[in-house]
């Protein structure tokens, strides 16, 4: 650790915290910034980019690009400016007075101290926890049909899920898809009715009702999947080329409960029309603080957001040192 702050400490290295990075680099900022560590639970540096494959809708990308190299390129870009990158897991915060101060494991020192702290863990979509799900996401398996969508053209394919979500992403398929089947592991939808009449009204919706899906098939690609009746066990498999999972998702925000102000979803809550928390010279950006968009381009304009912010409170706190 450093004995003086730095300037701007970034927590996160998906596209919003990448996009921070690269403009307080430019601003002679030095930001220092955790990028994580790889974990069992999903955590990894650069974000769900590092899990996808072909991203078709990031502007500038008419070819399209694999999620990795998109999220390198940001990496590097921000190095290229000065950013400095630790490979670490912040474990703990003290956001109650300046200097901000972070810990990375159990040391009792501060592992570092800022003037200010831009917040960008994201957030990880819920799944179900079946093995072939790590070796089949991004090939026909996915959690964003705005993403994917466009790949099931002609195709039939189920969405996971009951509530608003899963039926916002089922409409959204049928412009692609052949049929669109709805699993769910109820007898009725937990979404609101305006959401249940536009999918009941569909005719490219149909719904598997009180089934829950038990395996995913396939070794390269989905091939399809293998679901039970929840009243009676039976078993059956079911063809498909992609599987969206839609039963929610869930904000990177444990680490900072207690001392950042959350809606009742975990999502951290920002002033309007900026990236402020309730804590002056902490900032939040990305889908740590998007419980509605959850799209690397939005997440990277927020990103830039932040960075303005935090050098514009900077300056504010530089200026009234000096009257």
């Amino acid at each position: 650790m450093t004995s003086s702050p730095r300037e701007v400490v970034i927590v996160g290295s998906g596209p919003a915290g990448l996009t921070a990075a690269i403009y307080c680099a430019r601003a002679n900022l030095e930001p220092l910034v955790f990028e994580g560590e790889p974990s069992s639970t999903g955590d990894q540096p650069g974000g769900q980019l590092m899990i996808t494959t072909d991203v078709e809708n990031y502007p500038g990308f008419p070819d399209g690009i694999m999620g990795p190299d998109l999220m390198a390129a940001f990496r590097a870009q921000a190095a290229r400016f000065g950013a400095e990158f630790r490979t670490e897991k912040i474990s703990r915060v003290d956001f109650s007075g300046q200097p901000l101060r972070l810990w990375v494991g159990d040391d009792d020192a501060p592992s570092a101290l800022a003037r200010t702290v831009i917040v960008s863990t994201g957030a990880q979509s819920l799944m179900l926890g079946l093995e072939a799900e790590e070796r089949l996401i991004g090939r026909g398996l996915s959690t964003c049909a705005t993403c994917d969508g466009f790949f099931f053209g002609g195709q039939e394919i189920a969405v996971v899920g009951g509530g608003d979500s899963a039926m916002e992403e089922a409409l959204f398929l049928t412009k692609f898809a052949t049929k669109v089947t709805v699993i769910h592991r109820r007898d009725q939808l937990r979404a609101s009715k305006i959401m249940q009449d536009r999918a009941f009204a569909s005719d490219r919706i149909e719904f598997l009702w009180n089934h829950a899906v038990t395996d995913i098939l396939g070794d390269e690609t989905l091939e399809g999947v293998r679901v039970r009746h929840t009243g009676t066990g039976d078993e059956h498999t079911l063809p498909l080329a992609g599987l969206f999972i839609a039963i929610g998702h869930r904000p990177n925000t444990d680490l900072f409960r207690g001392s950042l102000a959350m809606k009742p979803n975990g999502y951290l809550i920002t002033e309007p029309d900026s990236t402020s928390t309730n804590v002056p010279g902490v900032f939040a950006c990305g889908d740590v603080q998007d419980d509605v968009y959850r799209q690397a381009v939005t997440a990277a304009g927020s990103g830039c957001m932040a960075a303005i912010d935090a050098e514009r409170w900077l300056e504010a706190q530089h200026d009234a040192g000096h009257r």
